[in-house]
């Protein structure tokens, strides 16, 4: 498989490292704005794949991207010490309304993954931009807030994370909803679980699980700057699942036309993925408390996502 990569960033580039030593990709063209450095960073780890694959990676040009199955967007403006991905939007769109058409140009039929923030909304927002079925718009979504989740629930009840079946839902951002009512492990519900094992759910250690992913991206980048081997690990597994065709379910984002009776918005919901994209979203079941909560943050999504929409037709 050949994956473009638009942004040489700390995302970017930890992006294709991670492509190219797990052999995900056969291909790597990156791109960035800064050629110096798209150049330096290919290099570097070009010099790191005869450890693992046969694999190849490059710099490049959007003329490069022709043949990509797959194009991961990380460009954008960076998230800074205090600020929300909210904040992010307008100087995003403007990037996007640059990035986007040329993508599409280069490479019509390609799928394209996006993870610069604020995600939701700039999937949205790709969508628009790139005139492509929805199908092969998919935002990386709350695949690494699902992985942050399974995590803390795996340390606390000391389960392998992936023995565990637990998913974060919505938006990936403030208000993301951490599914408690469906997670088990071993088809035993996660409560039980904890029970049996003397170590009970109690609202204060659900509240720090729930303050350690919500919260996860703003700790990170308090304490180095930037989030990148998370999200790049994400990437490297949605991108997995598209080139092996595998009818794997992640929690990507892409738009749905009813969420909770909110029309017309991107969120994260269980989703199968395979050589198409979006193959199916599977609706979650939730109890009640959960089913507000997906809803607000849809209201959410939707109202920045209108935001957006208007700052293009302007």
């Amino acid at each position: 498989m050949k994956v473009g990569i638009i942004g040489a960033g700390s995302v970017g580039s930890a992006t294709a490292f991670a492509l190219i030593m797990k052999g995900v990709a056969r291909k790597v063209v990156l791109i960035d704005a800064n050629e110096t450095k798209a150049v330096a960073e290919a290099a570097d780890i070009a010099h790191a794949a005869p450890f693992a694959y046969a694999n190849k990676i490059k710099a490049g040009t959007y003329d490069d991207l022709k043949g990509c199955e797959i194009v991961i967007v990380t460009a954008g403006a960076n998230q800074r010490p205090g600020e929300t991905r909210i904040d992010l939007l307008g100087r995003n769109v403007k990037i996007f309304e640059s990035i986007i058409p040329q993508i599409a140009k280069a490479a019509p039929e390609t799928t394209l993954l996006i993870t610069a923030n604020p995600a939701d909304i700039m999937t949205e927002v790709t969508l628009k931009l790139s005139g492509f079925p929805k199908e092969r718009v998919i935002g990386s979504g709350t695949v690494l807030d699902t992985s942050r989740f399974r995590t803390l629930l795996g340390y606390y009840l000391g389960i392998s994370p992936q023995s565990i079946h637990a998913n974060v839902l919505g938006e990936h951002g403030d208000s993301e909803v951490l599914v408690w009512s469906a997670s088990d492990a071993g088809t035993v519900s996660l409560d039980k679980i904890a029970q049996d094992m003397g170590k009970p759910f109690t609202d204060e250690v659900k509240a720090q699980i729930d303050d350690g992913v919500r919260n996860a991206a703003y700790k990170i980048i308090d304490g180095k700057g930037a989030t990148f081997y998370g999200i790049a690990g994400a990437l490297t597994r949605i991108c997995s699942a598209i080139t092996n065709n595998e009818y794997a379910i992640l929690t990507v984002s892409s738009h749905q036309e009813d969420v909770e009776g909110i029309k017309g918005v991107c969120v994260s919901l269980p989703t199968v993925l395979g050589k198409r994209g979006v193959h199916k979203v599977i609706y979650p079941t939730l109890n009640d408390a959960e089913r507000k909560a997906l809803h607000d943050s849809a209201v959410t999504m939707k109202e920045y996502s209108d935001k957006a929409l208007e700052m293009i037709a302007g």
